[in-house]
C-alpha cells in the first residue's frame, strides 16, 4: 500500500511537471482595458527552457486597429526599440491625426536575459483605440541558444487553449474612472475639512463666550457690598 501511494505520487508529480508548460505563457497584464483609454500594459515573458535564457522578444502590434505611439519602460540589461509603420487613413490622437503607428516594439537583453524558471516583465504606455472590443499581439520569444518560439496560435471559440497562445487584450466599453473618482473623493474630503473648520470655529466662539460670561459674573461678585453685621 504504501508502494502504491509512493508511485500515484511520483505519478502525480511527473503530470505536473509535465503540464506546467502550459501555464506558463505569454500573458498581457491587465488582460482587461477600457476602449479608447491611456493604459500600461505588461507583457509578461516566463523562460520555460530548462538550460536556456532568454534574450530577445519580439511583440507585433495590431495593424487592423493601429495604435500611434507606444512608450518603454527602462529595464535593467534590456534594451528597447520601437518600430514604426504608414497608415493609409489618420489616427486621431490629442495632438491631432497622424499617419504613423507602432508596428513592433523589440526588446534585446545586453546581459545573459531572462534566467531559468524566471519571468520578465516588458511594459509599455500606450493610447488604446475605441473601435475595437480586443488586440491581439503576436509575440516572438528568442532563447540563448538560437530557439525561437512563436506565440501566435488563436483559441478556438469554446475550444481548448493551444500550446502558444496569441496574447489577448480584451477592450471594454466605457472609459476608466479614476478621475471621476479622484475629483469626487477631493470634493468630499474638502467638504468635510470644511464643515470641522465651521464646527471648531463655532466651538471657539461658544467658548469665548462662556468665558466673557464668567468672567463678567466674577466681577459683578465682586463688586456687590458685602452685608452689614447685626448690631448687639
Amino acid at each position: 500500500m504504501r508502494r502504491f501511494a509512493i508511485v500515484c505520487a511520483g505519478a502525480g508529480i511527473a503530470l505536473v511537471v509535465a503540464a506546467s508548460p502550459a501555464w506558463a505563457h505569454v500573458k498581457i497584464n491587465p488582460s482587461v482595458a477600457p476602449k479608447g483609454s491611456d493604459a500600461v500594459l505588461a507583457f509578461v515573458v516566463p523562460n520555460e527552457e530548462s538550460n536556456a535564457t532568454t534574450t530577445k522578444i519580439v511583440v507585433q502590434f495590431p495593424h487592423d486597429h493601429p495604435i500611434a505611439d507606444a512608450l518603454t519602460q527602462p529595464i535593467a540589461g534590456w534594451t528597447a526599440k520601437v518600430a514604426m509603420f504608414h497608415t493609409t487613413q489618420a489616427i486621431q490622437t490629442d495632438s491631432g491625426p497622424v499617419n504613423d503607428a507602432v508596428d513592433t516594439v523589440t526588446w534585446t537583453a545586453q546581459g545573459s536575459g531572462v534566467p531559468v524558471g524566471a519571468f520578465q516583465e516588458f511594459s509599455v504606455s500606450v493610447g488604446l483605440p475605441s473601435d475595437a472590443s480586443e488586440l491581439q499581439f503576436p509575440t516572438v520569444q528568442t532563447y540563448s541558444d538560437g530557439k525561437t518560439v512563436s506565440w501566435v496560435q488563436q483559441t478556438p471559440p469554446g475550444g481548448p487553449e493551444p500550446d502558444n497562445p496569441v496574447p489577448v487584450l480584451t477592450l471594454t466599453s466605457g472609459s476608466g474612472s479614476g478621475s471621476s473618482t479622484t475629483a469626487t473623493t477631493t470634493s468630499t474630503s474638502s467638504s468635510s475639512d470644511d464643515s470641522a473648520k465651521t464646527i471648531a470655529i463655532i466651538g471657539l466662539i461658544v467658548g469665548a463666550i462662556g468665558l466673557i460670561v464668567a468672567i463678567v459674573a466674577i466681577v459683578t461678585a465682586r463688586r456687590k457690598p458685602s452685608a452689614s453685621a447685626p448690631s448687639a
